[in-house]
């Protein structure tokens, strides 16, 4: 019952022209076949009227078999309304009485057919719509709306769009209908709406408590819809596909140009202007099934603050950037097509970049970026400092180029950053297109980055040494950036190579990195003393293969480290090195004295240092020196020290499969303090 609403109610009031007028006691019938008005055609009507004898009123009884208004979207069967039927003492007629529609909840239907007028109300709880016409304009029918729930509607929005599906809302109004013969039906007028909720059957597109205020100008032709929106919005929120809007409590204009027939709908004028937030102005173009064929917008803002909690929370947070801050002032272009983006024009002007997470930092962004698919243009774009990871950059300046779908660097940028630079030499972007995502590449040469500085502001031990390294070409596609090349640091006296380096979701969620590090001729003296670990004098080799960090957390890796014996280099180990080492690896230590004996010496020496680990699965399978005699260690044991001179002290492990977790905490332990030395 709740979407019967126009068609039935224009429709009843032209049946009464055939309700007899009788004081006499008498029953009165009629039946008949079809009714055509300009909104609805009626099949299979009946009419009886039975008025007794000398009563002022009688009993009229209507059913319709069919009531059909295309135009609108209607279609009913099995309508049945029953009112008393009494005249209003000016040769016109009143009746009032249920309406009911198959095995629906009944309305409350009123009809005053006046000799001039013709009046029809519509009720169900604290809803009213009232019809209105006049012979002097037949073909104009006024229609009030008084708290209509916007389900009344739903076949009007089929009309327009087939997917949509009012949840909740009311509506009021006052509306014109004019259905002349031969010409576009059109449906004008002031229209309120409170608390509207809709949704798409995959929820795509949705919206919940959206008030708004417009003027509706509706005309449906044979083969084409036209409608036009002036009006505001008022609160609420609404999503569309990635796109999530809050809307403000304060008003935000809304001018909106519509035309649609069979291949989709195209916007001629689109219009929205959120006070000093956000501005847009341009023309759009959707296919039939809502995907989006055509968009020309220019957007401006006096103020990016509120931008991103009202406009592009749902777009970021697809990037895992959903708290990001925005300040200042933008003014841009923006051109897409089917495919995806064809153009972009963005001016910027003193404004502020914050990743909420500490991510990334830009202040002071000047300048603007073009980018085109077709013929080439330049652009430039600068900033004042910057943070990345919580290590702080400084200004530099990307002279931009953009042809046939991608922009890139003019020439080498480089920007100051750790006690060192990064000179971007080359970079280039292609923004997604079609079934293709975001892809860029780019090459970039480190120099001299402070390791020192790196390890306090990512709170790493303190580390020292410098950070250089080339990677001839990054590629990033499918959110997986890889890295071509390597990167060196020297630190301890000795080198760090990283190759096969590469990242999954580099701005995303649970970001991952993988690499392969290879140590070569680091001071172990120097690393111990960073670790707090005991002090151990020699060279340390090894690597670290297949490394595997998911949000920063090791969860593989393949990791082997050994010392080799160098001229000149003395290779002795503290007793509390040795303590550590057992602590942390489940490992004892053996020696020719006696065990009570060790603690009179304060270091030892050593013959060869090796430990390697593999994780898998949270559970790090230990290993030591290859073909060492394991003193006392027995054949499951594995050596980590082999000792060399008087005294002479092995150190062997016996625990091969070690809880990862675990190991973590131990080690973390050994860097506070909180092990204590216990000696066998």
């Amino acid at each position: 019952m709740s979407s019967r609403i126009l068609p039935i109610l224009l429709s009843l009031a032209l049946c009464a022209a055939f309700w007899p007028q009788t004081t006499q006691a008498r029953t009165a019938t009629a039946s008949i076949a079809r009714i055509a008005t300009g909104l609805a055609t009626l099949e299979r009507v009946d009419v009886r009227l039975d008025w007794p004898a000398q009563a002022d009123r009688g009993t009229l009884r209507l059913r319709v078999g069919t009531l059909d208004a295309p135009d609108l979207g209607y279609r009913f069967h099995d309508l049945v309304w029953q009112c008393p039927l009494r005249r209003d003492g000016a040769g016109g007629w009143r009746c009032d009485g249920d309406l009911r529609a198959g095995r629906g909840d009944p309305m409350r239907l009123g009809v005053d057919l006046g000799t001039a007028y013709t009046d029809v109300a519509l009720r169900q709880g604290a809803a009213r719509l009232e019809v209105h016409r006049q012979a002097a304009a037949p073909d104009d029918t006024r229609i009030d709306l008084v708290q209509v729930p916007m389900r009344w509607s739903q076949a009007l929005l089929d009309r327009a769009w087939a997917d949509g599906r009012f949840k909740n809302g009311l509506m009021d109004g006052r509306l014109v209908v004019s259905a002349p013969t031969g010409r576009p039906l059109r449906i004008a007028g002031p229209l309120t709406f409170q608390g509207v909720a809709l949704e798409t059957p995959d929820a795509t597109i949705a919206a919940e408590g959206l008030g708004a205020r417009f003027a509706l100008d509706y005309r449906i032709a044979a083969n084409e819809q036209r409608i036009a929106l002036d009006g505001e919005l008022r609160g609420g929120e609404f999503l569309f596909g990635s796109a999530y809007v809050a809307l403000p409590k304060t008003p935000v204009a809304l001018r909106i140009e519509a035309v649609g027939d069979d291949a989709g709908w195209r916007l001629p004028t689109l219009d929205w202007r959120d006070g000093g937030t956000l501005a847009a102005r341009g023309q759009a173009a959707f296919a039939s099934d809502g995907a989006l064929r055509a968009l020309d917008v220019e957007v401006s803002s006096d103020d990016l603050a509120p931008v991103t909690g009202r406009y592009l929370s749902g777009w970021l947070g697809s990037f895992g950037l959903g708290d990001l801050g925005l300040a200042g002032k933008l003014r841009s272009r923006l051109h897409l097509d089917a495919t995806g983006l064809r153009g972009f024009d963005a001016r910027f002007e003193a404004v502020d970049v914050r990743e909420g997470g500490g991510m990334f930092r830009f202040d002071g962004l000047d300048g603007d970026v073009r980018f085109s698919g077709d013929a080439a243009v330049d652009s430039a774009l600068r900033w004042r400092s910057g943070q990345l990871y919580g290590l702080d950059f400084g200004a530099s300046t990307l002279a931009l180029r953009s042809a046939d779908g991608g922009i890139g660097l003019r020439a080498p940028a480089t920007v100051p950053a750790v006690g060192g630079s990064l000179r971007f030499d080359r970079f280039q972007l292609r923004p997604p297109l079609g079934d293709r995502g975001v892809e860029a590449n780019f090459g970039l040469t480190l120099d001299a980055i402070d390791i020192g500085t790196l390890a306090n502001n990512l709170g790493w031990p303190a580390f020292r040494g410098t950070l250089s390294g080339t990677i001839p070409d990054a590629r990033f596609a499918a959110d997986r950036l890889v890295f071509e090349g390597g990167l060196e640091m020297r630190v301890f006296d000795g080198r760090v190579t990283v190759s096969s380096l590469a990242m999954e979701r580099p701005f995303g969620v649970a970001p991952t990195l993988s690499a392969d590090l290879a140590l070569q001729d680091l001071d172990l003296l120097s690393v111990t003393e960073v670790f707090d670990f005991g002090s151990i004098s020699g060279r340390l080799h090894g690597g670290i293969r297949e490394l595997r960090l998911v949000d920063w957390t090791a969860t593989a890796f393949d990791a082997e480290l050994h010392t080799e014996k160098k001229r000149g280099v003395r290779q002795r180990i503290s007793q509390r090195a040795v303590q550590n080492i057992s602590s942390v690896g489940d490992a004892s230590f053996v020696t020719t004295l006696q065990g009570q004996l060790i603690g009179l010496f304060d270091d030892f020496g050593y013959r060869r240092i090796g430990i390697a680990c593999r994780l898998h699965n949270g559970v790090c399978e230990m290993a030591g020196l290859d073909g060492a005699a394991g003193s006392g260690s027995g054949a499951d044991g594995f050596t980590i020290v082999e000792g060399a001179g008087v005294p002479r002290l092995n150190v062997v492990g016996f625990n091969r499969q070690v809880d990862w977790p675990t190991l973590v905490e131990r080690l973390a332990a050994v860097g506070s303090g909180e092990l204590s030395p216990v000696v066998e």
